[in-house]
């Protein structure tokens, strides 16, 4: 599976050593790298389809340094997609109030149309395959969550609140994680969301005294590393977790165990 890192803090720090450790993972996870810092709802997005230990420009831009209050990044083994640019995660989508979305996922979508806690049947997100500009399922989760956005933006009229983007989230996230491995980092501008629902699949520790909490796939060093609160959604601003959402009994067991691999078309690598 691919791996998340993400970082959320009031003040700039130093993550330049611990992306090093991150992109050494990337013996493993070779098909591509991605990094998204963030100034408030401004997003510079720098990825690349090759191993990231082996990108020329990775290496000279960890080399100058790296200084981010907030931060995606993300290392890629395929398993939806080849090995292209525009597969790269993070994906990055405007709502119709011009708000800037950010997502990286790890996991794959096994049922694309999930049944809502209201039971209800959404629409398959493979509808999207048409307008997207890659081939993953995880660029498609966000043209469904920014579909879902727009549609509650234009009921109301005007831009959701804090409060509102968390319980729509929160449902979204509930919604997609039947059968399906949904691990994600999300950033709004304003709030970075956490969510997983596999286990022992990501972690999470205090970087003192930034004020900073940083998210990992796995521990990046002897840090005192904790798992996320699992099967609910979390959200951090300025370095605090501001909003824990309801837990949901919808956990990703491996029942599809090894389909992600086995079904990877190489020849499209």
């Amino acid at each position: 599976m691919c791996e998340l890192f993400g970082i959320n803090g009031k003040k700039k720090c130093d993550i330049t050593p611990i992306l090093q450790e991150f992109f050494r993972h990337s013996e493993i996870h070779a098909h591509g790298w991605g990094l998204a810092v963030f100034y408030d709802d401004a997003v510079s997005l720098e990825k690349e389809p090759v191993k990231a230990i082996e990108s020329i420009y990775l290496r000279a831009r960890l080399r100058n340094g790296v200084k981010a209050a907030n931060a995606i990044a993300h290392i890629r083994l395929a398993s939806v997609g080849g090995m292209s640019y525009e597969n790269c995660h993070p994906f990055v989508k405007h709502d119709n109030m011009g708000r800037s979305w950010t997502l990286a996922h790890n996991g794959t979508i096994f049922n694309p149309s999930a049944t809502s806690l209201l039971d209800e049947k959404v629409e398959s997100i493979d509808k999207y395959t048409d307008v997207q500009e890659g081939s993953t399922d995880s660029e498609r989760i966000l043209y469904y969550l920014i579909e879902e956005i727009n549609k509650e933006q234009s009921r109301l009229g005007r831009s959701l609140t804090s409060d509102e983007r968390f319980f729509l989230l929160e449902n979204f996230v509930s919604t997609l994680s039947e059968g399906n491995k949904l691990n994600l980092l999300i950033w709004d501008g304003e709030h970075l969301y956490i969510h997983t629902n596999y286990a022992d699949s990501l972690y999470y520790r205090e970087i003192l005294p930034e004020k900073s909490i940083v998210f990992a796939t796995t521990p990046l060093d002897s840090g005192g590393w904790k798992p996320v609160p699992f099967l609910r959604l979390i959200v951090c601003r300025n370095g605090e977790i501001v909003y824990e959402g309801a837990p949901s009994s919808r956990e990703y067991f491996d029942k599809y165990k090894g389909w992600e691999y086995e079904n990877i078309d190489y020849s499209t690598l």
